[in-house]
């Protein structure tokens, strides 16, 4: 069953190299009972360690159920120990935290084949510990807690079972009773090799090899036993053997992808380990927790501003441009606007009339008023604008209507007012149809316009709209127009459309060339886009800003991996023994960080939400969660799980076996 041929380990420690083993030869049949005896420090237990596929040779050849293993990979060598091979260790290596019954269990995360679901309760029975299976390893005795690691060793039926100094730690009565439960495993034709410096522990195998100085000294067989017996195992084994999963045809399998049953159990060791170890996992958590909520509220606030400021440009309406007088400079003294060049209503009908490209035209007048309805008053600024105005600035009446070109001509004394105007002359009255004095002229209201809120510490609520006629003659007494809202058929049409408009004003009013500043066009879509660009950037500037904790967060998380992998590092070990391959050991700590730093990202999202309400409230700001920014940052916190736990992931993956069982 095993043979190895010359084979040789040397260790380095510091600068002095130690030869554990100088080209040593052995066979050992199926069914055998052999006992490796030896002083300290003669090879014994790495000769073990070697055989059970827990170290690799430097030199020689290891064959197993008459496969060269030279050359196989970790993996191969994993699923071997996993499905053939079984090991009972001095220190019991019993997960801490962990039942009887789960200990013995774990095995069968990593096994491949089927075992029966009740296969754990059935071994431990049969060790004398069915009362006892859900006790943790430290409500039991060493006697104990040994019969649980010779169960855990048991619970994939394999082939051969290693025991190293299975009774070193137990009291002479526990020790026979361990020994006695070996021999009997060993008679129902298990291959059992054991390492022991004790005579009397090594009386009781079949075989006894003595090493010394890394090599064997001695190779005979103990009165123990009955070889009849033990041939007789040995057959039963053989034809056993093609049945099992280290069969000739499959010994090397190649590895297959990871099947969700594997993803769910790696997930649940995840879980338990996290909840092992409670503080040390939420204080991983705070870093993510604290920089998901910081983005989720900064994208909040950002967009909330951005959405703000939309809302007041979209009152600028869309392609629009604002034509207005111009001033000339005097001996260096600027002149008032509209001091050379006035504007008409003259003007506004020719850039309608004239230029094609233009879509509707509004003539503006701006004052202020007294507004007075019974005993109610309030000042408030008067606009008089033409009747295409509430679809050029998107102000069209939500209650009511607008004044029409009809009542523009005849300088009817209607009026829009806004919000604010409403709330102070009416309070929850309806206005519409009231009549009201505007600087002691009645107007009739027909109309209530949609609320805009402050801009620029500006209520834009607090307003009336009268047509630009009558403000002009009948209530502020102008005779030319403060400004001329246009708007253009298409922006890609602007420019040649501003061209036009100078060159047609210039023509109208005789300006020359050299004072083309008697008037400015200004054009308001640069200004939204300006404006908006300006606010995109803020939140994206933020948002950068509260991403940072997140990434400090990924490096708590780093650190925190770490530390648990230098922690668990005999865990590691202890699992790679029984069968964990890397990409087992590398999922079950990468599931470990992504399960941190999700559940910390769903609690930012939670707290990130409640900051951006409790801002929204006390500091009456404008906020906006969208969907799509609580998924990117949920999103990016488990990129930064996965990111920053690869390398602790890695780490443990990477370890030896042996030497992380060895790690004190």
């Amino acid at each position: 069953m095993i043979h190895i041929h010359h084979i040789s380990k040397t260790y380095t420690l510091g600068d002095i190299k130690v030869r554990a083993l100088q080209s040593v030869s052995l066979s050992i049949q199926q069914g055998e009972f052999v006992a490796i005896m030896g002083p300290s420090g003669s090879g014994k237990s790495t000769l073990m360690h070697i055989l059970g596929l827990l170290d690799v040779p430097d030199t020689g050849s290891y064959q197993l159920f008459g496969k060269e293993l030279s050359c196989a990979s970790a993996d191969e060598l994993s699923t071997l120990r996993s499905s053939s091979i079984g090991f009972v260790f001095q220190q019991f290596n019993l997960l801490a935290r962990t039942t009887a019954l789960e200990n013995v269990s774990l095995p069968l995360l990593y096994s491949r084949g089927a075992v029966p679901d009740d296969r754990a309760h059935d071994i431990l029975t049969q060790v004398g510990l069915g009362e006892r299976m859900l006790h943790k390893p430290n409500e039991l005795s060493g006697g104990q807690q040994q019969r649980v690691a010779i169960a855990r060793a048991l619970i994939n039926n394999p082939s051969v079972l290693f025991a190293d100094e299975p009774t070193g730690n137990l009291d002479s009565t526990s020790g026979n009773e361990i020994m006695e439960l070996l021999t009997d495993l060993n008679e129902q034709g298990i291959t059992l090799v054991i390492v022991t410096h004790d005579e009397r522990i090594a009386s009781r195998a079949k075989r006894i090899i003595t090493m010394f100085d890394g090599k064997i000294t001695g190779d005979t067989a103990s009165g123990q036993g009955s070889k009849k017996s033990v041939l007789t195992h040995s057959k039963t084994q053989q034809t056993e053997t093609p049945q099992k999963t280290y069969s000739k045809n499959t010994i090397l399998q190649p590895l297959t992808n990871i099947p969700f049953a594997e993803i769910q159990s790696h997930f649940k060791q995840a879980v338990r380990a996290l909840a092992a170890n409670k503080v040390r996992t939420g204080l991983s958590m705070l870093g993510i927790l604290i920089g998901v909520a910081a983005v989720i509220a900064m994208l909040a606030l950002g967009t909330g501003a951005q959405k703000a400021v939309e809302a007041q440009l979209s009152s600028l309406g869309s392609n629009i441009v604002s034509l207005r007088p111009g001033s000339t400079r005097s001996r260096g003294v600027s002149q008032e606007a509209g001091s050379v060049t006035r504007l008409t209503l003259a003007d506004a009908r020719e850039i309608q009339s004239s230029i094609p490209s233009v879509k509707r035209v509004s003539p503006q007048v701006r004052g202020r008023g007294q507004v007075v309805f019974g005993n109610r008053n309030w000042n408030t600024s008067v606009y008089g604008t033409g009747p295409d105005y509430a679809l050029m600035r998107n102000t069209v009446p939500d209650i009511g209507r607008y004044f029409t070109e009809e009542e523009t001509v005849k300088r009817a004394r209607v009026a829009v007012i806004g919000r604010t105007v409403a709330r102070e002359l009416f309070e929850d009255s309806y206005p519409i149809g009231e009549y009201i004095k505007i600087n002691k002229i009645n107007f009739q209201i027909i109309g209530i316009l949609p609320e805009k809120g402050a801009s620029f510490h500006r209520d834009q609520d607090d307003i009336i709209m009268i047509p630009v006629t009558t403000a002009m003659h009948r209530l502020l007494g102008k005779e030319y127009v403060d400004s001329i809202d246009i708007e253009i058929k298409s922006r890609k049409e602007i420019d040649q459309a501003q061209e036009d408009i100078k060159q047609l004003l210039m023509q109208r009013h005789r300006i020359k060339d050299s004072d083309d500043d008697s008037f400015s066009i200004r054009n308001m879509a640069e200004i939204q886009e300006a404006v908006s660009s300006t606010s995109k950037t803020m939140s994206l500037l933020l948002a950068s800003i509260a991403a940072i904790s997140l990434i400090v967060g990924g490096i708590g998380i780093m650190n925190i991996m770490l530390v648990s992998v230098t922690e668990r590092t005999r865990e590691i070990g202890l699992r790679k023994a029984i069968g964990a391959k890397r990409r087992d050991i590398l999922s079950q700590f990468l599931i470990e960080a992504l399960v941190v730093s999700c559940v910390g990202g769903g609690l930012g999202i939670i707290l990130g939400c409640l900051i951006t309400y409790i801002i929204s409230v006390l500091a009456e700001w404008a906020v906006y969660i969208s969907v799509p920014a609580v998924l990117v940052s949920f999103l990016f916190s488990a990129f930064i799980g996965i990111g920053f736990g690869l390398w602790p992931a890695q780490k443990a993956a990477a370890l030896n076996p042996i030497d992380a069982l060895r790690y004190e």
